[in-house]
């Protein structure tokens, strides 16, 4: 089986807006985290998908995935207190429903909506081919190694790459690391790429696009309206 997590268990601080967290502002008339759901509910290999959210925002969600009848969602679970923990909510719901050793998991942000139905089959190809699949793009500016207020090194950017999402995984292989973490009292891994290189295994990419952002502030926000904005028109002219 192929599953999905994703994770909407923030409160979009960064985003300074006050009336609701960022996954539920609304672009083209639509909320973000449906607008990234969508993309999973039409992929024909995707089997289902278990949302980790904000508590106070639980109930808000299932009334969205009623109304834009998003029938893969099988669960809305309560997120954690970092994205870590959230991600583990997600993991543990998808679980409960394993047919086998070999399940995937697509783990993905539910602020990032501008993802298309090539990168989830990549992703899917490649956790069946290698165990793993990090979504990235190669960097294009300048990377500063600091020590402190210092340059301490310009790395070579030509061997750097930006690890984006979906991060994909045997769902038994990123679970035991999740387990292996929180036995540590480990919560703090940035996402789940970093955790399985901590605890060993291999990590392969996949090459998705540049626009594939993560809406965290309000400028980002724009861009990603102007974005789907203009996937829309191209979908309609075409």
């Amino acid at each position: 089986m192929v599953h999905v997590v994703i994770f909407a268990g923030g409160v979009g601080s960064r985003m300074g807006n006050q009336s609701c967290p960022k996954q539920f502002l609304k672009i083209e008339g639509k909320e973000i985290i449906v607008h990234t759901i969508e993309h999973f509910q039409k992929h024909p290999e995707v089997d289902d998908i278990f949302i980790a959210c904000h508590p106070d925002w639980i109930g808000y969600m299932e009334d969205l995935v009623a109304r834009y009848s998003l029938t893969k969602v099988r669960s809305v679970v309560e997120g954690g207190a970092t994205g870590q923990l959230s991600i583990r909510q997600g993991l543990l719901a998808a679980s409960r429903f394993k047919s086998d050793a070999e399940d995937i998991v697509l783990i993905h942000d539910g602020v990032r909506p501008l993802i298309d139905q090539d990168l989830i089959s990549s992703n899917i190809c490649s956790v069946r081919e290698h165990g793993s699949a990090i979504s990235s793009t190669p960097a294009v500016e300048t990377i500063l190694h600091m020590d402190g207020d210092r340059v301490r090194e310009v790395e070579d950017r030509a061997s750097r790459f930006y690890a984006k999402a979906p991060q994909s995984f045997r769902l038994d292989d990123i679970l035991s690391c999740h387990e292996k973490a929180l036995s540590e009292g480990r919560t703090d891994f940035i996402d789940s790429c970093t955790m399985m290189e901590h605890y060993g295994y291999s990590l392969h990419l996949v090459p998705c696009s540049y626009d594939n952002i993560k809406v965290t502030t309000p400028a980002d926000y724009y861009l990603a309206k102007a974005l789907l904005t203009h996937q829309g028109r191209s979908v309609d002219e075409g």
